[in-house]
């Protein structure tokens, strides 16, 4: 049974990217979608301490029929927590996570949203793997994602080629029903555990990937792989 989506929301997580929010912006805003589906955009900006507010203000001001949507936490909480509060804010009847850097297309919405107007999957995610003429990844992020992609599937019997995506597409009632309590870099291992405790099969479909390097601002770290074993360790056992 085909899905009815009126809108799409876009959460994006920022801290310290003004650099780059106003292209990702941009180009959030350029990505075409299907027939009378619509956009949302939320940026939740985790304290930031460059110009990543003036530079969503510049989006704001030079797309103003665009819906982009700022909301600036009192204090640096992680990834997780920034998702999780775009998460409450979100309107939409599916969400999607978007990161501040330019490393993940948006125009790969159309191909990840179609396994859900299908009616087939509430839970997408997108797979760098799968997509064969992408940039090779960086070699300590490459082999500890494969790591965290294995484990994931040896715990929960259901192939992941790409645990740590940041483009996990979800319908938007299923999403606010789980509860999420990880902050950091702890979201992705989270809910992947909990949508699969619940049952749900996650569809994974190829989409391009421009990997940045630590200097150019990457900020997750090898240990952050350690952090998203345990955490679905802890979540393969435990619902809470």
């Amino acid at each position: 049974m085909k899905k009815s989506v009126k809108k799409l929301s876009v959460i994006i997580p920022a801290y310290n990217e003004a650099g780059t929010i106003f292209r990702v912006l941009e180009k959030v805003i350029g990505a075409e979608l299907p027939a009378a589906v619509e956009k949302e955009i939320w940026v939740i900006d985790d304290c930031s301490a460059d110009d990543t507010e003036r530079e969503v203000e510049k989006a704001q001001a030079q797309y103003a029929d665009a819906c982009i949507r700022y909301l600036r936490l009192p204090a640096n909480r992680g990834k997780g927590y920034a998702v999780r509060q775009g998460i409450a804010c979100s309107t939409g009847d599916v969400i999607i996570i978007q990161d501040a850097d330019l490393e993940y297309d948006p125009d790969d919405y159309r191909v990840l949203l179609e396994p859900i107007l299908s009616g087939e999957y509430r839970v997408v995610y997108g797979s760098r793997l799968l997509g064969g003429d992408n940039k090779p990844i960086y070699r300590t992020f490459y082999w500890g994602g494969r790591l965290v992609s294995f484990v994931t599937s040896l715990l929960f019997s259901r192939k992941i080629t790409d645990e740590p995506t940041c483009y996990k597409m979800f319908d938007a009632s299923l999403l606010k029903s789980i509860p999420l309590v990880c902050d950091r870099f702890g979201f992705c291992p989270e809910v992947t555990a909990k949508v699969l405790r619940r049952g749900y099969k996650i569809k994974e479909v190829p989409i391009r990937y421009y990997p940045r390097s630590r200097q150019e601002g990457k900020k997750i770290k090898w240990h952050d792989g350690v952090e998203a074993i345990g955490i679905l360790l802890k979540y393969r056992f435990n619902e809470k």
